[in-house]
């Protein structure tokens, strides 16, 4: 049985070297049909486990996620049928494709987002952000005096770019899929604009005495 969050087991007749998926696909009529059932079959298992991994904070399920599911799955293949012939062979076949299907998973979760109603947020909803970080009530005068210092550190430290990533990301809670869908981005690149967004932040609440600095950290 596979461990949660590893590729799946290689599909039994399904060829086992990456040559013979390059040519198997790259074949025609019956050879390459086969060969293309037994891709979309091991992408579908792929999407499937990412999509129901993704899909919970947007509160997707059943018909609807498995539909997300095929449609990655079928878009995966398409992409990896036309783009065949980049395939060099340096990593495993199969570690080449899956990065195509978890591309598409990604970008289906993402629009499908921003397609629901529930998807228009308010500007900054900076009163739920003590909610959501379960911050103790008993305590409240004093997160008060944090949330809006960090939000004036928002506002005067950060970049437009920053402060639209860390307002969706952190303040309304937008899915990093779905804000990788909206801005066209990349999720190497919000994670890096995240990274550069704390430390600003952190930096600003430091010298504002909000926060204290460890020994031996630099802001």
């Amino acid at each position: 049985m596979t461990a949660p969050g590893a590729p799946p087991e290689p599909l039994v007749d399904a060829p086992s070297a990456p040559d013979e998926w390059v040519r198997a696909l790259s074949a025609t009529g019956v050879e390459r049909e086969r060969a293309t059932a037994r891709l979309h079959e091991m992408l579908l298992r792929v999407a499937r486990a990412e999509v129901r991994r993704r899909g919970a904070r947007l509160r997707i399920s059943g018909p609807e996620l498995d539909d997300l599911a095929h449609q990655a799955a079928a878009d995966a293949v398409l992409a990896i049928l036309a783009k065949i012939g980049e395939f060099r062979g340096e990593s495993r076949f199969t570690t080449w494709a899956y990065k195509f299907v978890v591309f598409e998973v990604s970008g289906k979760i993402g629009r499908h987002f921003w397609s629901q109603p529930a998807a228009v947020l308010e500007a900054g909803d900076w009163d739920r952000l003590p909610d959501r970080f379960g911050l103790d009530p008993a305590r409240e005068s004093e997160w008060r005096d944090l949330v809006r210092a960090l939000r004036r550190a928002v506002e005067q430290e950060l970049t437009e770019h920053q402060r639209q990533v860390f307002t969706a990301v952190v303040v309304d809670g937008v899915p990093l899929d779905a804000l990788v869908a909206k801005l066209g981005s990349s999720r190497n690149a919000l994670y890096k604009t995240m990274f550069d967004t704390r430390r600003k932040l952190r930096a600003s609440l430091v010298a504002h005495g909000y926060l204290h600095e460890k020994p031996g950290r630099r802001p």
